[in-house]
């Protein structure tokens, strides 16, 4: 007898923490293993948002908080948007939860009925596909590939929009691939969005400030449809705060006050002292988040020159997040003798055993073509990782 509730049996597990946790499993073993698997930080949380945090407990800040968060961070969020990005909102438009992926959870919840469409470009992060299936909701995938730097167009849009569709979701720095869309792409889409007004649009900004243009650019400032725009950010990324778990949202209040009545019956409000210590990261200087930005651009150029040397990859340069997201399909059919690679779950596990180094498998971000490579860690790392990934590949014919 089944006991498990069906919507269960249709979630797979995150392919991302699948294999972080094999690559844990192996180095408990005694194997040196590298992990370019995990998209964190390497870098440690900035010392003013640590002080902020501890200051909070001296404070007192130990009891439940509002469920949309603490009045001053959403006020200062309100403010970050402006600063950052030439966006008004009010405090009742933004509610803060634990970490930007309930922010997601809590928006597709609030906006997907039964049956209701989702497009989705591939490649997407994992995580969009299996809380769409949460809802209830059918995901439609727009595929932009390398030949197009893992970017969709507006005419591939238009094409995918139908009267069931209910919302776009995309990410810009994207996760896997690092593609980040110019005011001149987001302008292309807006104008397709702009012909139909049901459809809304969840713009994941998590990436934002890890950007190589100079300029982040947000799809909520065309006014046409700024108000069918919920941008999702948070403080992961940007300030090395992944284990405090803080995201938030900038939506129409009426979708903001509905997310919040689900957080209200799910988690209520997210952690005092996180809440604290993102106050201190949104309002502080951002000196330590451009150094750390900095730092990725010198590892994706890092990784970058690595990758292009290696034959039989095919690799776009991104311009954000700290990915690379080769084309791996060349090595496909292709066998050491001993392992025959059939696709790119088998070459993510080949790259494992074989060269001790932890990817993930392209197909979790809905291109099998591809594997993804974090290059959030050192330069000895990546350079040895890469070195190793070379070799492996070289012995498959």
């Amino acid at each position: 007898m089944e006991l498990i509730a069906e919507r269960i049996t249709r979630l797979a597990e995150s392919e991302t923490l699948q294999m972080a946790k094999m690559s844990r499993e192996m180095k408990s073993k005694g194997f040196d293993i590298i992990d370019l698997s995990l998209g964190e930080p390497d870098f440690q949380t900035p010392q003013h948002i640590e002080d902020a945090a501890k200051k909070a407990i001296d404070d007192g800040y130990t009891k439940y908080t509002p469920v949309a968060g603490y009045m001053d961070l959403r006020e200062a969020i309100v403010n970050k948007f402006k600063r950052d990005n030439q966006l008004d909102f009010t405090v009742d438009q933004i509610v803060v939860s634990t970490g930007a992926k309930q922010s997601l959870s809590n928006i597709m919840m609030s906006l997907i009925n039964p049956g209701d469409e989702v497009i989705i470009p591939s490649p997407y992060w994992v995580s969009y596909r299996e809380m769409v299936k949460m809802a209830d909701g059918k995901m439609v995938n727009i595929k932009a590939g390398v030949e197009q730097n893992f970017k969709i167009t507006a005419q591939q849009l238009e094409k995918a929009i139908t009267p069931k569709t209910k919302l776009f979701c995309f990410s810009s720095p994207c996760n896997p691939t690092g593609a980040f869309y110019s005011k001149t792409e987001l302008k292309s889409l807006a104008d397709v969005f702009a012909k139909h007004p049901n459809v809304f649009v969840i713009a994941d900004e998590i990436y934002e400030f890890i950007n190589y243009t100079g300029k982040h650019e947000s799809i909520a400032q065309f006014k046409e449809i700024k108000d069918r725009v919920i941008i999702v950010n948070g403080c992961s990324k940007a300030f090395a705060m992944t284990g405090w778990r803080v995201g938030y949202i900038a939506a129409p209040a009426w979708i903001a006050k509905a997310c919040e009545k689900i957080q209200g019956q799910v988690t209520s409000g997210t952690c005092s002292i996180s809440q604290r210590a993102a106050l201190a990261a949104l309002t502080s200087d951002l000196a330590p988040t451009f150094k750390m930005r900095d730092a990725f651009h010198h590892r994706r150029d890092l990784i970058y020159g690595l990758l292009k040397d290696i034959p039989g990859l095919k690799c776009s340069n991104p311009d954000g997040a700290f990915y690379m997201f080769p084309d791996v399909s060349s090595f496909f059919g292709k066998t050491d003798g001993t392992t025959t690679v059939k696709n790119a779950e088998d070459l993510s596990f080949y790259l494992l055993n074989k060269a001790h180094v932890a990817v993930v498998t392209g197909t979790a971000f809905g291109d099998g073509n591809c594997m993804r490579l974090s290059y959030a860690t050192s330069d000895e790392k990546i350079t040895e990782g890469v070195k190793r990934i070379k070799n492996a590949l070289a012995q498959l014919k």
